[in-house]
């Protein structure tokens, strides 16, 4: 019997990306990157053997030379446009060959084919003995995309195809999809940021060239480390924990039936749409890869998953306030603490949530690059060489597109948002408002139906306190707003308790309070 389950997989970390502002990829940002992790070994755990890493990894542009010079080496034929997955397979033969066949089948259903599989290079003997004892089968699969394929058609197939795979291999725990893409791969695994170059002696090759690198070394918190839950994921990489994740994942269950695109027709075929068994963090990558592969902007699709705080903030603009009131009746926020980088391939983006206490902090230098990270330090630079510097503040977004060399900063974001669409007549149009008690007639107001002796005795009987009535009911009555309390609550819970409770006493919010220690040993 464990006491360990799925659902308190949570995240603490440390990350950060480094970027080629203009698009111009190279080798050296990878080894930048690489180098940055190891300066945050410090933000991760590490297994009582002493050399067994709570997971780091890579994500980036997809190295498109590199991967046709393999080819080239191989004797495979490569498309114009293709794509790379990088799969974690059993150490059983035989299942690790059902997993090829069966990704074959359904990638065959999408007209794509399989120009070739790679064992992917690697060099267990950095890893620990912990991490060595769960280490996968690492295989690379290149896939030719038919001619006249735009990049988002293969990004959308590749999504349904790996989907439905996923759904068939429920029952191998060891199968795990890291990347499947034209557009980016993963690079990660259970081991120290110092090992992971000596690991994957691809990563050392000069032929290995990205434009975005983001990097992400793991601190789990009361969960074991495994391979398929090191970051980042196919999309992001996080800092802290998603507090209201229960109800994300529930909203997304519930509103499964109602998602749909015209660009994925079939999308429902890839449902469950968000894992319930992962980490936090993973949870959230598979939100945000499903709005994007069903055509959502990524400026958008952020904004919809980690919005500011919009509500009272009495210097934003009437324009923008609807947008996010729009967006709110689509989806709850995804709410940290939570710092997150992200990358599509072209865009790289760093979100932190409202409560920004996560922090992110970067620095442009005259050659363009773009360094950002979970804490200053892990680059080093001449301060004549530091065009600007800054911080990506509470519900804050910073985008960099590389295609056109351009940072986008969250007034600039919003401001193209919120004139997309009327949002303001919309809300106007389609909502409605209750109105004040105070502001209506008298006559509308209604009357107490009951005495005082009448009223006193029901309260009884529904178990209302004086606590209840002063401090919550008065302030909902008077003021039009939640009461604002402590955390701590000394009373025993409803299900236990020797006295009659209200049925809502039976329901409660979950939240964490997580510290950010700087190192953590786990047995």
């Amino acid at each position: 019997m464990s006491l360990y389950h799925p659902s308190f997989e949570r995240d603490n970390c440390g990350f950060g990306l480094i970027a080629q502002m203009d698009g111009e990829a190279s080798h050296r940002i990878v080894r930048t990157a690489i180098h940055g992790l190891d300066r945050m070994k410090h933000r991760g755990g590490i297994a009582a053997d002493g050399r067994t890493g709570d997971g780091c990894g890579l994500l980036m542009q997809l190295p498109i030379k590199f991967f046709e010079a393999i080819a080239a080496e191989n004797d495979w034929h490569l498309s114009r446009k293709f794509a790379v997955g990088m799969l974690f397979l059993s150490q059983d033969e035989e299942k690790a060959a059902q997993a090829k066949l069966l990704l074959e089948r359904e990638l065959e259903k999408e007209t794509l084919s399989v120009a070739g599989w790679r064992e992917v290079p690697v060099n267990a003997d950095v890893l620990g003995p912990i991490g060595q004892a769960s280490q996968p089968q690492i295989f690379q699969v290149l896939i030719n995309a038919p001619i006249g394929w735009r990049e988002k058609d293969l990004e959308r197939r590749l999504y349904m195809a790996r989907r439905r795979l996923e759904q068939q291999m429920l029952d191998d725990q060891d199968f795990y999809v890291a990347s499947l893409s034209g557009q980016a791969i993963v690079y990660k695994g259970l081991m120290m940021p110092a090992d992971l170059p000596a690991f994957y002696p691809d990563l050392a090759d000069i032929r290995l060239q990205s434009a975005i690198c983001l990097f992400h070394q793991r601190f789990s918190t009361n969960t074991s480390p495994k391979w398929p839950l090191a970051q980042p994921f196919r999309y992001l990489a996080h800092n802290g924990e998603i507090n209201t994740i229960t109800c994300n994942r529930q909203w997304a269950r519930a509103r499964a039936y109602k998602f749909n695109a015209p660009l994925l027709p079939d999308l429902q075929q890839a449902a469950p749409f968000v894992n319930e068994s992962g980490s936090d963090s993973s949870s959230l990558d598979n939100m945000l890869e499903m709005l994007l592969a069903g055509g959502m902007d990524l400026y958008r699709a952020m904004r919809l998953l980690i919005p500011p705080a919009w509500q009272s903030n009495p210097e934003m603009d009437e324009e923008l306030k609807a947008f996010y009131d729009f967006n709110s009746m689509h989806m709850e926020p995804w709410d940290g603490p939570a710092g997150i980088v992200m990358t599509n391939g072209r865009h790289v983006a760093c979100a932190v949530d409202r409560n920004g206490l996560r922090p992110s902090r970067y620095v442009i230098t005259k050659d363009r690059i773009l360094t950002l990270a979970s804490e200053v330090g892990i680059w080093d630079y001449a301060p004549d060489e530091v065009v600007e510097k800054g911080r990506v503040g509470p519900g804050e977004l910073l985008v960099l597109d590389t295609l056109n060399g351009q940072l986008y900063s969250s007034f600039e974001i919003d401001n193209d948002l919120k004139r997309r669409h009327p949002y303001k007549e919309w809300m106007a149009k389609h909502s409605q408002t209750l109105i004040p008690a105070e502001q209506m007639p008298k006559t509308a107001q209604g009357v107490c139906e009951f005495s005082n002796d009448t009223l006193l005795q029901y309260q009884k009987q529904f178990g209302y306190s004086r606590e209840e009535l002063e401090q919550v009911i008065w302030v909902l009555a008077e003021k039009g707003e939640e009461a604002t309390g402590s955390m701590g609550d000394d009373t025993p819970m409803a299900v236990l308790s020797k006295k009659s409770r209200t049925l809502y006493d039976y329901f409660r919010q979950k939240f964490a309070q997580v510290t950010n220690p700087p190192h953590r040993s786990f047995a």
